[in-house]
């Protein structure tokens, strides 16, 4: 018989059963709902609501369960529904009438939305430690390559000179934010919801603030309706993945084109790629490929929850069912996709002739040809309009910045002299931009510093 059934005349038909249980997703929530019930029984006792003795056997009961279900030992019920009622239903099989109590002053509603902000809590930490565990290999590689030039790109067109250890800082502030955006997801959500019951709290003398201490949150939410009907942190959590994964992406795109034999920047390493069935010169990048059609099922689980909430009256609604499947999912992604992306990047091998020789072409130093005329006096729009010539004759004659004569130079514009030269070199032109935030060695260092203190105040 389910636990609610008092009501009821007729049994719930079998399609109903299995279309309405969760038990199948949520069942992951094991530990959080044992920990939550715990808190709660112990709560109940201090209070009076229930003997100490029926305490005593609840969170022995609990605790036993919990090491069965670790065992193996616990086959859940579809007929049960969730997770909730399926551990509830173990408890009063086991010790009786004392089980029954465990319910007093508790809904369903609250029970759920404390266990998944407990699961939340966990899993942030984990997603930022594997984060941070990115971020070091960032840091190596761009400590290894703060000299190796390579071409910066706008419209992936080919635009000025950078390094490769810049280019690693770039990604590495990327996931910086990343980590601060859980952080505050985390600092957020640390609320417990337990005691709200299914939207008006009870009138039992209950101490939400012993269960919220209890169960390590830094107070008990403010308000009974909104605590059982809030996804808010879950859709959070979704969104800030997004936009890490995001970022995964973009990287894996970058790497994509940089192992191509178009590009030919970089060589993954042979366990971090894979063949083909009928080609066997194939090396395909397909962890990146994979790292970036995963994005999209990340973004779809943030659309799920946001598609969910967005019509639902106060309080809780069987909607709110759905949340679990997109967040556990996200999750799940996220966490296999960072150390294994983590570990691509860490073991591919930088080429980096083919990068320089990609920076000596396409014009990349052509704003610094303006630049050396705007030094000698000229206006930077007239100095971008004669360098604009110099790249047309270029492209007329085959050649480019570089080989032109200094006679060329002269004859659009008689400031020039033999320093153009200098002032058009790759490295010239790298080190030269020693502004803060720049591709300069001492800059990129800086930038690796500033990198590194945010891993150490975290790990």
């Amino acid at each position: 018989m389910k636990l609610w059934a008092g009501r009821f005349q007729k049994e719930t038909d079998t399609l109903v059963n299995d279309f309405n249980s969760s038990i199948q997703f949520d069942a992951r929530l094991y530990k959080q709902d044992i920990a939550g019930s715990i808190a709660h029984a112990q709560m109940l006792g201090k209070q009076g609501i229930i003997e100490e003795h029926e305490v005593e056997s609840i969170v022995e009961g609990l605790k036993a369960i919990l090491e069965d279900i670790e065992a193996d030992k616990v086959e859940f019920s579809v007929d049960n529904e969730d997770i909730h009622m399926n551990i509830e239903t173990l408890l009063t099989q086991r010790i009786g009438d004392a089980g029954k109590r465990l319910h007093t002053a508790r809904s369903r509603n609250d029970q759920v939305a404390v266990d998944t902000r407990l699961y939340v809590k966990e899993e942030i930490p984990v997603i930022i430690g594997k984060i941070l565990d990115l971020e070091e290999v960032l840091v190596e590689k761009a400590k290894e390559h703060t000299d190796t030039v390579m071409p910066g790109y706008t419209h992936l067109q080919r635009a000025q000179p950078t390094t490769f250890g810049h280019y690693m800082m770039a990604y590495a502030n990327m996931f910086k934010r990343d980590v601060t955006r859980l952080e505050d997801c985390l600092e957020r959500l640390d609320e417990c919801p337990l005691g709200a019951g299914a939207l008006a709290t009870t009138t039992y003398d209950i101490d939400r603030f012993a269960t919220a201490q209890a169960l390590g949150f830094k107070k008990p939410t403010d308000n009974s309706m909104d605590s059982v009907s809030d996804r808010d942190y879950a859709i959070e959590l979704l969104s800030a993945l997004s936009i890490l994964m995001m970022h995964l992406s973009r990287f894996s795109e970058e790497i994509i084109l940089w192992c191509s034999w178009e590009f030919k920047f970089v060589d993954l390493d042979d366990a971090y790629s894979t063949g083909s069935s009928i080609m066997p010169q194939k090396k395909n990048p397909d962890v990146a490929e994979l790292v970036r059609g995963k994005t999209g099922r990340v973004y779809g689980s943030l659309i799920t929850l946001l598609t969910m909430m967005k019509g639902l009256p106060l309080a809780y609604n069987k909607d709110m069912q759905e949340d679990k499947e997109a967040l556990f999912d996200a999750i799940d992604t996220v966490e296999i996709c960072l150390p294994v992306f983590a570990a691509m990047v860490n073991t591919l091998s930088v080429r980096r002739h083919n990068m320089e020789r990609a920076a000596a072409g396409g014009f990349i130093t052509a704003t610094d040809c303006a630049d050396y005329l705007v030094k000698k006096g000229l206006p930077f729009r007239e100095a971008y309009m004669i360098v604009g010539r110099l790249v047309n004759l270029c492209i007329k004659n085959h050649e480019t910045l570089d080989t032109l004569t200094l006679r060329d130079f002269r004859a659009i514009c008689d400031l020039f002299d033999e320093g153009v030269y200098e002032a058009m070199s790759l490295k010239h032109c790298v080190n030269g931009r020693t502004v803060y935030g720049g591709p300069a060695k001492e800059s990129v260092l800086k930038q690796i510093a500033l990198i590194e203190e945010f891993i150490q105040q975290r790990k």
